[in-house]
């Protein structure tokens, strides 16, 4: 397993169980992990921390009150350019080819399947924070 310590990840999901999975997977490869329990919560925890505060996003799609291309591209909108290119990975069931797509056309980085797939995790922290 890669060793990503150092590292600061916002995860955006609703589901409490997911956020227990996900943060087990990702605090075991040194990732320092903050949830945010919707879009809305994760495009405030973006604009409240310093640029360079989190390193990645990892963002679910279908939640309550915004959800995750919404926050995307609110995030993408930011004046502040260093906050506003953070990566955004999309982690959602949708996993067909045109969800990809439309993850990718709302300005994410990358695409994730649930369940999670723990090698194509690791693969795609690799890729987006090396």
């Amino acid at each position: 397993m890669p060793d990503f310590s150092g590292n600061r990840v916002l995860m955006a999901e609703d589901n409490q169980l997911n956020q227990i999975l996900a943060e087990n997977i990702l605090t075991n490869v040194g990732l320092e992990v903050e949830i945010a329990n919707d879009g809305t919560e994760a495009v405030e925890k973006m604009i409240s921390a310093p640029a360079g505060y989190y390193d990645i996003i990892l963002m679910d799609i279908q939640m309550p009150t915004m959800d995750g291309y919404e926050a995307t591209r609110q995030i993408r909108a930011l004046e502040d350019k260093e906050k506003a290119n953070i990566p955004i990975v999309a982690v959602t069931a949708n996993a067909f080819e045109e969800d990809r797509q439309l993850a990718l056309d709302a300005g994410m980085s990358g695409h994730l399947a649930k369940p999670y797939d723990v090698p194509a995790i690791m693969k795609t922290l690799k890729e987006l924070l090396s």
